[in-house]
Formats: C-alpha cells, structure tokens, sequence
C-alpha cells in the first residue's frame, strides 16, 4: 500500500519548534483553522503520517493526542482520526500584502469588466421616488421571483433523446480523440462544414468551411477580432445601446468607444473615424429594431471607404415570425470586409458553449493562429461532432421549427398582456424576431426608479436598458421571456402592474 497524499506545513513549524511532536501539532492545528483541513478530514494513521514525513510514530502520536484533547480533532473506534467541526478561525492577517503589478492589458481587463452588466444598472434605493416608506405587498405576492433578466432557451421542448443518440454516435465516431492530437485548433471539421450548408440555406451566406473557425460562444470570437483587430488608442463604433460585452472587449484592448446613434430603424449610417464596427442589423441589441436593407448597404460603402472591417453580430434572428427576412451583412459584402458571428446557445441549449465567426479570407489564418494560442485544443470536441450530426440529420432544422412556433406564440402573449396591463407607463418596441422586449418608459426617470423598486418588492426582477447605454438616455426596460413558463410570463406582468398600484396608491 503506498504513502497518502497528504501534505501539511510542516518544515515552516519544524523551524519554530524543536520538538518534532510540537511541530507537527502545530501544522496540523493551522492546517485545521484556516480551513485547508476542513470539518470531517480523515487524518493519516498515525503509522502513515510518521512514515510519510520521516518521524517516529510516538512523535506524530501524541501530536494526534494534543489535537484530540485541545477540540481539534475526534476519534472513532475503527474508522480513524477526523477534524472536528464548531471551530473558530484565527483572526485575519491585515497586514501589508505584496502587491501584484498587472500589465496594462491586464488593468484595463480589470477596469473593462466594470463597464455595463450589473454594474450598468441604477442601484434600487429603498426609497427612491417613494417618499422613504413603501407599501408591503402582500406575502404571497413575492413568494417566488420572478426575473425577465437574462432569458436562456426553452429546454423543456428540446429534443433529448435526439440529442443523446448524436453523442452516442460521436462518442463512438471517432474514439481516442481525447488527447487533442491532430486536433484543428478552429474547430471540428464536420461541424464547420454543417454550419455553411446551414448559413448558405437559411441565410443566403456563401460560407465555406474553411473560413468558419468554432470558439467557446461568442463573446469569446468577439473578444479574439477585437485583440486582432484593435490597436492601442484606436477607434471602434458601437451601437449606442449595444450588449456591454462588446463595450468592455474594446476598453480592454485600449480601444476607444464612439458611440453610434440608434433610431427606430436601427443604426444610423455616420462616416465614423474608426476602422472597426460592431452591429447587429438582423435584430439591433437590445432594441430589436431591423436594419434596412438600404442602411445595410450604406454601412458596406462606409468601410470600403474607411478600409474598415465590420463584426456582425447575429445573435438570435433564427427566432423570426413574421416580416420579411433580410439579408445579413455577410451576404451582401463583394469586399469580404464582414465577419459574421453567431451562436448555439439561443437555440440549442445554454450549456452548448459553441460559437463560430464566418471570415474574410484574409482574417482566417490570423484568427485561427490566435485562437491556437489560447486553446491549442478546441474544447468540447464530442458535442462538436455530435451538433454537426444533429445538424446534418434534420434534427436542428426540425427542433428551430418547432422553437419557433413556441416562442412565436409566447412572445405575442406577453406582448398583448404587457400592452393591456402596463401599456401607461412603457411604449413596447415592435419586435417580429428575437427573445426580448424592450419597452420604453413613458412616464419620469423618477418614476421608472420607484417602479424598480417596487416590482422587486412584489419578487419581479428585469434588465434595466442603462446596462447597454454607453451614454446616458431615456430609461427603458428589457425583458427576456423565453425561459419562463406562460404562467409565470403572465403572472410577472399582474405583479408589476400590483407594483405601479402600489406606489399610485402611497402619492395618494
């Protein structure tokens, strides 16, 4: 039987104390309090740990019986030593640390991940807009939240067992692939190939499979062209609101945010001083408006002119129920100046972090180079393989219809319940694709503080739009609804409307 893993401080303590038995008491006891041996540990026998260290076993013994009379540890006959539990950690050390220089990617990483997100939110004041007290809703009014937030697929409609025999059949594809030998660092090849036929078929983009790489979602394939695309101090247009992953991807990078103006129509044409620019024209973030077909070219002129390179960002138009479908950017571009960035994780499942950017040719050996940096094995091989199946199959095909009539159908009902019931006080943008409202707040900034407040008081929780405005505008709310069940859809917009009842009836 070989020697237990197990490994405490016990040459800092020898150097202390000149009696071994203290010195291994001594370890032991800080290993106990500052929680590297946590409640229930079995300790070594005392044969082993002597053993293991170069001790006599009398030394490590009657350390064990220290421990045991002082509290630290408990005995059972025939089972062993074991850390006891209600112990009480030493004071924290306060003292001066050494501080870690970080580089200057590395700070501004560190400052970027504050911009948006949470952090972009209004903070909700208890008292805001309130005159300091506040009606109590009713108990069970709040009994279980209710959050629009951050809205992930509709799984209980996925199809399982679909999905289960594609990875058996992957599993069994290709065996002993786990080493990552060979692997192509932009992606599993059948996927890449699935992915085109799927583009160039509900799409109208002429992809090729050697111009698709794979990434781990598709925040991480914005973040990667940033890096390539971005110099130090060098501009880049964004929408104004847009997702604040894009935001923080460019201050990291150094790179300098112009604000591009939004309507209701979407991104307003501007010849922008940047080289870069980030859009998404099937279905603006988080407004949901549609880009024209005449702005689109606009914006294909602009970096022609700029020698511009455009991401385009088509983030959930898979979900689409009426209108006329546009063509992408990509689709249009005679220039190869658009890479198109997509994602499985709207409609396959939010665990499926599987992401791809459709390159211009001369952006395919650049990104794939940069993407063997960071992963020299592309993760998540098996379930590649295994979507490309799905894909090549008619599964996906088959379940994106089936998706779409789901969400189709709950969107138009909480549109009318939104309408019906809160139609005072928020304007609903119109939206025929995607799995978010945004709603325009109709009454004062005060007023939409105070409502926050209160529908959070009634256990209703949304994603306030300041966390997208680069600069301050209008308040508004997004709520994403795909992963609620209709009860709850509908049951969420009743609580609200209790919370404006609430604050209507405190002015009084």
């Amino acid at each position: 039987m070989g020697l237990p893993d197990f490994t405490i401080p016990l040459a800092s303590f020898g150097e202390k104390y000149r009696y071994k038995y203290l010195a291994v008491y001594h370890a032991l006891r800080a290993a106990i309090l500052d929680g590297t041996l946590p409640e229930g540990t079995r300790l070594p026998a005392t044969r082993e740990l002597a053993e293991l260290y170069g001790l006599s076993r009398g030394s490590v013994s009657q350390a064990y019986d220290m421990l045991h009379a002082d509290g630290y540890v408990r005995t059972a006959v025939g089972s062993g030593t074991f850390v006891a539990g209600g112990l009480q950690p030493p004071q924290a050390d306060d003292g001066p640390k050494a501080p870690i220089a970080l580089s200057r990617w590395g700070q501004r990483v560190s400052a970027a991940m504050a911009i948006g997100g949470d952090a972009g939110e209004a903070p909700l004041a208890a008292a805001d807009g309130l005159g300091g007290a506040r009606t109590a809703p009713p108990p069970e009014a709040a009994a279980v939240p209710i959050s629009y937030r951050d809205g992930g697929p509709w799984e209980a409609l996925f199809p399982e067992a679909e999905w289960n025999s594609a990875l058996a059949w992957a599993a069994r594809s290709k065996p002993g692939t786990g080493s990552g030998e060979g692997a192509d660092p932009a992606g599993e090849p059948e996927l890449r190939a699935a992915i085109a036929a799927h583009l160039r078929r509900s799409r109208g983009i002429a992809a090729e499979a050697e111009h698709i790489c794979l990434f781990n979602g598709s925040m991480q394939a914005i973040t990667l062209l940033t890096q390539l695309l971005l110099g130090e101090g060098e501009p880049a247009a964004l929408e104004n609101p847009c997702y604040y992953g894009i935001s923080r991807a460019v201050a990291a990078c150094g790179g300098v945010v112009v604000p591009a103006a939004l309507d209701v129509d979407g991104i307003v044409p501007r010849d922008w001083e940047a080289r870069l620019l980030f859009v998404t024209p099937g279905r603006q973030f988080p407004t949901g408006a549609v880009l024209s077909h005449a702005r689109r070219r606009e914006l294909l002129a602009w970096a022609s002119r700029r020698n511009a390179v455009i991401v385009e960002d088509d983030y959930d138009s898979e979900f689409r129920w009426g209108g006329r479908p546009l063509e992408p950017l990509k689709a249009l571009d005679r220039e190869e100046r658009v890479v198109y960035v997509g994602s499985f994780s709207k409609t396959m499942f939010a665990a499926l972090r599987v992401g791809y950017a459709v390159l211009p040719r001369a952006l395919v050996r650049p990104v794939a180079s940069a993407k063997a940096l960071y992963e020299p094995v592309p993760p998540a091989r098996q379930e590649q393989r295994a979507l490309a199946r799905f894909m090549r199959t008619g599964g996906y095909e088959r379940h994106l219809r089936r998706m779409r009539r789901h969400y189709g159908a709950k969107q138009e009902a909480f549109r009318r319940c939104l309408e019906r019931e809160l139609g005072g006080v928020f304007r609903l943008r119109p939206a025929d694709a995607g799995l978010l409202l945004y709603a325009e707040w109709r009454r004062t900034p005060e007023d939409y503080n105070a409502f926050r407040e209160a529908a959070a008081a009634r256990g209703v929780h949304f994603r306030d739009a300041a966390a997208y405005q680069i600069t301050p505008g209008a308040p508004a709310a997004c709520f994403a609804f795909s992963h609620l069940d209709d009860k709850m859809l509908i049951e969420g917009v009743f609580r609200m409307k209790a919370a404006w009842e609430d604050i209507q009836t405190h002015r009084l």
